[in-house]
């Protein structure tokens, strides 16, 4: 995802419509000896033959086929889960991209309408997905950013080791969209994870919810309609829900009790009111939506109440930069404000080692983190808010060089 500025500094995610987020240390950026590249293309193209593709098809993708070392050292890192939240957010949502976005909005109008109308999941959703995750398609076609799905797919298959079921898997489901006919050879070109078309799907999304819209018998994800009606046939299967929105931003009392921002405890708006927590900006009648509260920088930054319709849009992808960029871009296409509060921008963000080195003393402290992989996910902000409360601090959850301090001289 994020083609159209990501893939240019080999960042593009690997999440759930895309690709899931890499849990261990970095790929080796070594092509395969050729031997064993060929033993696995050989492997993959058995396999793609037993679960129903032409031989023809396999042999003729797979036969002769070059790895690429680009793909390979992409997998080092991906900027929503490595960047600061704010970076990531300014980066990707500018006034450019807004009036990009209105001005599809306007062009694709009737299509959009149909699409709300069927699926239920509104225009705004659909465009800032497409802004984020392609630049609006003006990528799709620049040679020197995308990349051949089936070589993407087979370097990872047979060169990272970490997940090469994973990756062997999705380009049998790239070789069947060939057999199939959908997409013709030469187009079927992505981000280096193997992320298709205008809203960036991977080939086993592609074929459990592409949808043809346009009525000209294929599926096909460089066309626009196919692609703005699949993301919304996605988000519908995971759970969207039409006419509600994604959230907003919480105002915060002076004395609100950062415990209560534990990104899995539900309350009513009305609920959180009456803690101290407003959504900002208030609506008339949403007073029994149920929120979760989450603060991603702490108690220096925005806080967002969050609703169900935001772990659709999480689905899309497992990262909270990721999802709230898509949420703020949506809103910001309707013509709402920014967020009336700004964040820290002068804080420093953790560097990889030292993130790895926050979770290994938390889990040290027996607050558990899981997998000790550098990313300030849930579970680490859980495991952080634990230790804050243990030791006296506010416990917002939030990750910085101070904590990190404090975790090094503790006993």
């Amino acid at each position: 995802m994020r083609l159209a500025r990501l893939l240019r500094a080999a960042t593009l995610p690997l999440v759930l419509v895309t690709a899931p987020a890499t849990a261990g240390p970095a790929s080796s950026e070594t092509p395969p000896e050729a031997s064993s590249w060929a033993d696995c293309l050989g492997r993959v193209a058995a396999d793609a033959q037993a679960s129903g593709v032409p031989q023809a098809v396999a042999d003729g993708q797979l036969a002769g086929l070059a790895s690429n070392p680009d793909v390979l050292a992409a997998t080092r890192g991906q900027a929503e889960f490595v960047k600061p939240i704010w970076a990531y957010l300014d980066a990707t949502i500018t006034e450019a991209t807004i009036a990009e976005g209105q001005r599809k909005l306007a062009e694709w109008a009737t299509i959009l309408e149909a699409i709300e109308q069927r699926t239920g999941v509104d225009r705004f959703t659909l465009v800032a997905f497409w802004g984020v995750e392609s630049g609006y398609g003006k990528v799709l076609d620049d040679a020197a950013i995308v990349r051949p799905v089936v070589q993407s797919l087979a370097t990872l298959a047979c060169g990272d080791p970490g997940r090469p079921g994973y990756w062997g898997d999705e380009l049998i489901e790239a070789l069947r969209i060939l057999a199939q006919g959908d997409v013709p050879p030469a187009r079927l070109t992505g981000s280096w994870a193997g992320a298709m078309g205008h809203t960036q799907f991977m080939p086993s999304v592609y074929r459990a919810h592409a949808v043809d819209f346009d009525g000209d018998g294929r599926r096909d994800l460089w066309s626009v309609p196919d692609a703005l009606v699949s993301t919304a046939n996605y988000l519908v299967a995971m759970g969207w829900r039409r006419g509600e929105a994604w959230g907003s931003e919480a105002a915060l009392g002076e004395r609100f009790d950062y415990a209560l921002a534990d990104e899995t405890t539900a309350r009513s708006l009305d609920g959180w009111r009456a803690l101290g927590a407003t959504p900002v900006p208030q609506r008339e009648g949403d007073g029994a939506a149920q929120a979760t509260l989450v603060v991603p920088a702490g108690a220096g930054g925005p806080a967002f109440l969050l609703r169900p319709n935001f772990s659709a849009i999480l689905r899309y992808n497992t990262s909270l930069s990721y999802a709230l960029t898509v949420a703020h871009l949506s809103d910001r296409l309707r013509g709402q404000a920014a967020f009336a509060r700004d964040w820290l921008r002068g804080d420093r963000a953790l560097t990889e080692a030292e993130r790895r080195d926050l979770q290994t003393r938390l889990d040290a402290h027996g607050h558990t983190v899981g997998v000790v992989d550098g990313r300030i996910g849930p579970k680490t902000r859980a495991a952080i808010r634990a230790y804050q409360a243990a030791t006296g601090l506010r416990p917002d959850g939030y990750a910085d060089v101070a904590l990190l301090e404090r975790l090094r001289t503790a006993p």
